[in-house]
């Protein structure tokens, strides 16, 4: 077992060096962090790709050029100089015997496995044995199994090796500003505590929609599909968020309690509140098999049995080749009884996750004229970045180099998201077509019919 590791994290290792994850993703975290001055330990990467340090730095420029915000010339000399490389296949304990000599004196690395989950096991294996692991932590990419039966494996293979508070399973969605400040908006406000509850609240929409396609993914979403993708661990993180109690505290483990009780407290999925869709074309796409039943779209119906969300429906909506790009939450609340006033269209509070961050509060004002009746006017707040925010792989590494794991999933709540999923899995719900640009197959609006409908988030269009 691995000994708790301090507060200082002296190497991080990442696993997958040459690969896409790390060329969008984690060569930009890492400048942002040498250039705030967060990270100042060696850097190795680990991958099979023939490659050198040379040629390592070299990508670390490519990715920083096309998907960086910039390439910090000065921070990025302090990176190239922090950068060291291992060849090595995962299988041969040679690798992980070279990644031990790399890190030299190094006691309490971080090694990232930005690798296929089929690797996590040898990976970990290959770390315990060659005494990589010891004082170690390790970031895990999504998905974390495939089914509960799959995570609980998974979680039998880490726990063999380190302890839970050592393992980071990392959920970029959950280090994102926009996702955050949702938490922040809802705790630090006393005018929402009020009404956030069964008896104000009618119904809770969150919907993730893509205008563009599978992008060249299609082999991984041939064995995803949206509900493992993002139903299962991005979206439901949300609804933690969305339906959780008060956490005793924004620190340690009081955050990811109070979830764990919210996916505890959800019935398991039913197939009826189910319906899944495929847009017209997916199996045209590079890397599909052409398989009828794969989801590009899912759509579903659940609820929270607790005592203060009871009787309230929660719906959940994502999918590729829709209108709009943008995540969005919609809480809409009971109409008032004085309908003479003109009540129709409801208040509600409505968060836009992205693009843009938006909070906005739909109310009813007079309308002009003399007659005593009202309109639904929307107040909002919206920030643009302005360049000064931490990405979210930024903000997460940052925390896993520091040991602070609340913005991570925990085994029980991996464990417990899955099991509310479970039912679904099996795809004995047929994946209707439904054509690029709307909002999915016709049957999905018949799951919110009875409130009135989805509401249409607005969003950037294109494909």
């Amino acid at each position: 077992m691995s000994v708790s590791a301090p507060d200082l994290t002296d190497a991080f290792v990442f696993f997958g060096a040459s690969g896409d994850l790390a060329y969008k993703k984690i060569f930009p975290a890492l400048q942002a962090m040498v250039r705030r001055g967060t990270l100042a330990c060696p850097i190795i990467g680990v991958a099979r790709a023939g490659w050198s340090v040379e040629r390592l730095r070299e990508r670390a420029r490519a990715s920083l050029a096309e998907h960086g915000r910039d390439v910090d010339e000065a921070a990025f000399a302090r990176l190239a100089g922090l950068l060291r490389y291992v060849e090595g296949d995962y299988n041969d304990a040679a690798t992980f015997e070279r990644l031990r000599t790399e890190l030299g004196s190094a006691a309490h690395p971080l090694h990232y496995l930005a690798i296929a989950p089929s690797m996590f096991e040898p990976v970990i294996q290959g770390l315990s044995r060659s005494g990589s692991a010891r004082g170690a932590r390790v970031i895990l990419e999504k998905p974390f199994g495939r089914d509960l039966a799959s995570a609980r494996e998974l979680n039998g293979v880490l726990h063999g090796e380190l302890d839970e508070r050592d393992i980071f399973r990392i959920d970029h969605f959950l280090g994102k500003e926009a996702v955050q400040n949702l938490l922040v908006f809802r705790f630090a406000n006393t005018f929402l505590e009020p009404i956030w509850n069964r008896n104000y609240v009618k119904a809770v929409q969150v919907t993730m929609a893509e205008a563009f396609g599978v992008q060249g993914r299609g082999q991984f979403y041939e064995e995803t599909g949206a509900i493992r993708d993002v139903v299962q661990n991005h979206l439901l993180q949300v609804i933690g968020f969305l339906a959780m109690e008060p956490p005793l505290s924004v620190h340690g483990e009081a955050i990811r309690d109070e979830q764990v009780k919210v996916f505890r407290s959800m019935a398991p999925l039913d197939a009826k509140h189910l319906v899944r869709g495929q847009f017209r074309g997916y199996r045209d796409e590079a890397g599909v098999d052409r398989q009828p039943d794969v989801e590009t779209f899912a759509a579903v119906r659940l609820q929270v049995e607790s005592w203060r969300w009871e009787g309230v429906p929660f719906f959940v909506r994502a999918g590729k080749k829709l209108p709009v790009t943008t995540t969005e939450v919609m809480v809409e609340l009971k109409r008032p009884p004085l309908a003479h006033l003109g009540t129709e269209g409801h208040n509600y509070i409505r968060f836009r996750l992205g693009p843009d961050v938006t909070i906005a509060v739909g109310a009813r004002v007079k309308k002009p004229g003399e007659a005593m009746e009202s309109e639904l006017t929307e107040l909002s707040f919206v920030h643009h970045e302005t360049g000064d925010e931490i990405d979210a792989y930024e903000r997460l590494l940052g925390d896993a180099m520091k040991g602070d794991a609340t913005l991570f999933a925990r085994q029980d709540a991996v464990e417990a998201a899955w099991a509310v999923v479970e039912p679904i899995l099996e795809r004995g719900t047929p994946a209707l077509e439904y054509e690029p640009g709307t909002w999915g197959p016709a049957a999905a609006d018949e799951l919110a019919a009875d409130i009135g409908g989805w509401d249409a988030p607005r969003g950037e269009t294109g494909s």
